[in-house]
């Protein structure tokens, strides 16, 4: 069923004309959302909670490689890494919270998107040539399976359309760009935009979009934080200078949107909280999925934009760098911190490709 929908959107929505973009998305969305507000009066408390981070030096740009399993390098070694990691980035939540995929690496266990990365590191570390696409292009299910094994007894979810993904992926990227993203890089001439009209564009599993009131909106959900994690790991410079960064917007998934409503930044009504609470499976496009996804989109720029007015009003902090995608890390970071508090608000559950 993933797959025959994930070939449909393909033959559907090759390119991006005539596609609203994710931050057009977002502004449509929640100017006409039915179960999701966003609560204008709340945007204040977080933009607070960021200016601190920004005046304490306890969030920024660099914050990317102080996690341990992200990659420390400069190099194309770490672009390969990334690309990798986010082709593969997507549907790691568990219907049981205590029965998830497991991987153990550096004396710690990883759970969620940290479980994938924790993989990636650890078939490295056991010679296998993992971000290779001359490896994955061509890589067996046994082997893997052998490489995603996890140390729990719930295996890496969708493992079969992972693979699909991985193979197409390579194969692109062998015949396209001479077998390395870097190259991908290059030609989109230092725009964060051209990079991700690149990505979406020839490579299909990056295709996020759906249909919203008869209008074709965009999400971009990996895509854009394909472009986000270069830009971080090179720290603004080389392969991830970009002068239209800003123009990224949050990556919209299945848990942002919890730290959301925490904050009350979003509402939901008592028809979708209901639903959520039945641990309902949504499928990919249902308007409650829309909803929740473009507000988080627009809920996230409301938040950078009251980031900004406090910055600039504060001359020590007027010319501190503040976006979308420092405000995204902040909240998924916020919200694996403080799980607990939070297990009480539901998630969306969707089984899909694209986050």
């Amino acid at each position: 069923m993933i797959k025959r929908a994930y070939m449909i959107a393909h033959h559907i929505h090759r390119g991006m004309e005539g596609i609203l973009s994710p931050k057009s998305t977002g502004k449509l969305i929640a100017e006409t959302s039915k179960d999701v507000k966003i609560n204008a009066n709340k945007i204040e408390q977080v933009a607070k909670m960021m200016y601190e981070c920004v005046k304490k030096d306890t969030y920024s740009i660099k914050s990317w490689k102080e996690h341990e399993l992200n990659p420390k390098s400069m190099d194309k070694d770490a672009v390969d890494w990334i690309f990798l990691a986010d082709t593969l980035n997507f549907s790691f939540w568990s219907m049981d919270e205590d029965k998830k995929y497991v991987v153990n690496y550096g004396g710690k266990q990883h759970s969620g998107y940290w479980s994938l990365c924790a993989a990636i590191n650890r078939a490295l570390d056991e010679g296998i040539p993992v971000t290779n696409p001359n490896f994955y292009a061509n890589v067996s299910k046994e082997q893997f399976a052998q490489i995603m094994r996890s140390d729990s007894e719930c295996d890496i979810p969708l493992l079969e359309e992972r693979l699909q993904i991985l193979h197409e992926t390579g194969k692109i990227l062998l015949q396209k760009y001479d077998g390395s993203f870097t190259n991908c890089i290059g030609k989109c001439d230092r725009s964060a935009q051209n990079l991700l009209k690149l990505v979406v564009t020839d490579f299909p599993s990056y295709e996020d979009m759906a249909e919203y009131n008869d209008r074709k909106v965009a999400f971009y959900k990996r895509a854009q934080i394909l472009v986000a994690d270069i830009w971080s790991c090179f720290e603004g410079q080389g392969y991830g200078e970009f002068h239209d960064i800003h123009t990224i917007t949050m990556f919209a998934d299945y848990r942002i949107p919890q730290a959301l409503v925490h904050f009350k930044v979003m509402e939901y009504s008592k028809e979708l909280m209901e639903f959520l609470k039945k641990n309902n499976l949504m499928k990919f496009g249902d308007r409650y999925e829309l909803e929740i996804r473009g507000c988080s989109i627009w809920a996230t720029e409301l938040i950078k934009d009251e980031t900004r007015k406090l910055l600039d009003s504060d001359p020590a902090t007027k010319d501190a760098l503040m976006n979308s995608i420092l405000i995204d890390h902040f909240l998924w970071d916020y919200r694996r911190e403080h799980a607990e508090e939070m297990k009480d608000i539901p998630f969306h559950k969707i089984r899909c490709i694209y986050y």
